[in-house]
């Protein structure tokens, strides 16, 4: 992190001390898809999985072909939008992103936090590694709120976003998640995939369809709690057949290479410039607020739209540094949550507006850059990893990526 200020680029770790159980990921209806959450047409008929919470209705909707960049040519700019935690509360901010989407032909990363579909009254259910059984260090949901998740959840799938995973207890801190052993993580993620896949079983409910896909086989990759335990999570998630891990803290915007044997792309949250200072932050929603209001989630009311203006301008500032040089993916996390009275949410909708302004500008999931990037040629994106932060290649894209310069990789 050379040039960065290390007191300002937080880890969502870090965030999470000061703030306690607020720093958690929490939980969300414009025009993304119906608000009822039933979304597009199914495919084919559904295929009940288990006790029919999901089902297997064949391919994912809305997914893009990708294709090979033909030599010379400048990369599209990638855009992930990823959403930790992923529940539908009475903000409706699940819904509400879910319709942004909709509006700007963008698909997203929503990380669904498994004790989301689980009833506070079965949290026995739950046993987290190393803490009590039922022990969470957020919230379990009211049942109208699982309700209206799974709605949620069930509705964006069908819209061709992801559902990934934000695991179950969001434990931080020296005794949470980073002490937790390869054979912990894939508990915890056994679990999750449970809790998901057996909502039915759990909280009663009759009225809602299943879940359209097979969790097990759809789960792509995750983000861990506070951005931390990574380490010992790759083993597990490369064993599971996982594409990548969203974990990473205060990557740089550069294009992403793999981990873990060449096993799992890293897709890490970047240090991108801070709108009205000369340091970097991270770019995700808790970070901004802890710089501006020392991560006070009630902060001076005068300053809101002082605060809201700085952290649009400084998505903004992230994705020109990329689209206007070296076109490195950008990635951006949130939370579900009315931080700041909603000035993060707001700062987010009017980002994705003016980026989507732009020409070739692609909004996609975790998991639709990963089958972009395994379309591509090796060597091109060997010669793209040479291009650091904000260079744009010397001789222009058409030298830089034609059919020599490929060879010469």
């Amino acid at each position: 992190m050379s040039g960065i200020s290390r007191r300002r680029v937080l880890t969502a770790g870090m965030a999470a001390g000061a703030l306690g159980t607020l720093a958690a990921c929490s939980t969300g209806t414009g025009k993304a898809g119906p608000a009822d959450g039933r979304g597009t047409a199914q495919a084919r008929p559904a295929r009940p999985i288990g006790d029919g919470s999901t089902a297997d209705t064949g391919p994912q909707p809305h997914q893009p072909k990708p294709e090979r960049l033909k030599p010379g040519r400048r990369p599209p700019q990638f855009v992930v939008f990823s959403w930790d935690g992923a529940g539908e509360l009475s903000n409706r901010l699940f819904s509400r992103f879910r319709r942004v989407a909709a509006d700007h032909g963008a698909t997203m990363t929503f990380f669904l936090s498994g004790i989301y579909t689980l009833p506070e009254s079965k949290k026995h259910l739950y046993r987290p590694p190393q803490h009590p059984v039922g022990a969470s260090a957020i919230g379990y949901l009211a049942d109208r709120h699982i309700h209206a998740t799974l709605q949620q959840v069930r509705g964006a799938w069908l819209e061709g976003h992801e559902i990934g995973t934000h695991f179950n207890g969001h434990f931080c801190g020296p005794a949470g998640v980073r002490a937790w052993s390869p054979a912990q993580w894939r508990s915890e993620i056994d679990q999750a995939v449970d809790f998901v896949t057996k909502w039915r079983t759990n909280t009663g409910f009759t009225d809602l369809d299943p879940l359209p896909f097979d969790y097990r086989k759809e789960l792509a990759g995750g983000r861990t709690p506070c951005l931390e335990g990574q380490a010992n999570l790759l083993p597990t998630a490369a064993a599971l057949g996982w594409k990548y891990d969203a974990s990473s803290p205060g990557g740089l915007q550069v294009w992403p290479g793999k981990v873990q044997g060449g096993r799992l792309w890293d897709f890490p949250l970047q240090s991108i410039p801070f709108a009205g200072h000369s340091f970097q932050v991270l770019s995700m929603d808790y970070n901004m607020m802890f710089n501006q209001s020392g991560g006070n989630p009630l902060g001076d009311r005068a300053r809101y739209d002082t605060w809201r203006a700085q952290a649009r301008d400084t998505y903004l500032a992230g994705f020109r540094r990329a689209y206007e040089t070296n076109r490195a993916p950008l990635f951006i996390g949130n939370h579900f949550e009315r931080w700041n009275g909603g000035i993060y949410m707001d700062a987010v909708e009017e980002a994705i507006g003016r980026m989507a302004a732009h020409d070739d500008v692609r909004f996609v999931s975790f998991k639709q850059l990963v089958a972009w990037l395994e379309a591509q040629d090796g060597a091109v994106l060997r010669r793209l990893r040479t291009l650091p932060p904000g260079q744009a290649p010397a001789g222009g894209w058409a030298e830089f990526l034609g059919a020599a310069g490929s060879r010469s990789s």
